[in-house]
């Protein structure tokens, strides 16, 4: 566990060392040198024009109308190519494997089939009740033409 902790810490003291290190440079860049920036508060103190030579406005989404200013506009970036590795990959073979579309196409396909042969029994007794019922209304109905036309008849 020891040789464990020591490596951890080496990697985070280089880490850090490598963070200075930007840091450092970083403020290098940002910083004008002393010799240019002497140099350009001379020229604009003698030149009276310290706000003109101030102007470094980029302009990358707008187009000024003033013509001085249009000088400033960025030309937009180019874009990398992306080519999508998606559509560049092969379409799937015709042939599917049996083995990768084992899930059923309805989840409830075993009750239906566990209980298919009791609705098969109640469907049939359905039809048979549903077919009494009528029968016994046409009965009725004979019964009441039969009944009415006897007494229209008297």
């Amino acid at each position: 566990m020891g040789a464990e902790e020591d490596s951890i810490e080496q990697a985070a003291a280089a880490r850090r060392e490598r963070l200075r290190a930007l840091k450092a440079a970083q403020e290098l860049l940002n910083t004008p040198d002393e010799g240019a920036a002497q140099h350009e508060r001379e020229s604009n103190d003698e030149n009276g024009t310290n706000e003109e030579n101030n102007l470094n406005m980029k302009f990358r989404n707008y187009v000024p109308h003033d013509k001085q200013l249009q000088e400033g506009k960025l030309a937009p970036p180019v874009l990398p190519k992306f080519e999508d590795p998606v559509a560049a990959a092969p379409p799937p073979s015709e042939k599917e494997d049996p083995f990768v579309n084992i899930a059923p196409k309805k989840p409830n396909w075993d009750l239906r089939r566990d209980v298919q042969k009791k609705l098969d029994e109640l469907e049939r007794r359905t039809q048979k009740g549903l077919f009494k019922i009528m029968e016994e209304q046409e009965k009725e109905k004979q019964l009441a033409e039969e009944n009415g036309g006897n007494s229209a008849e008297d």
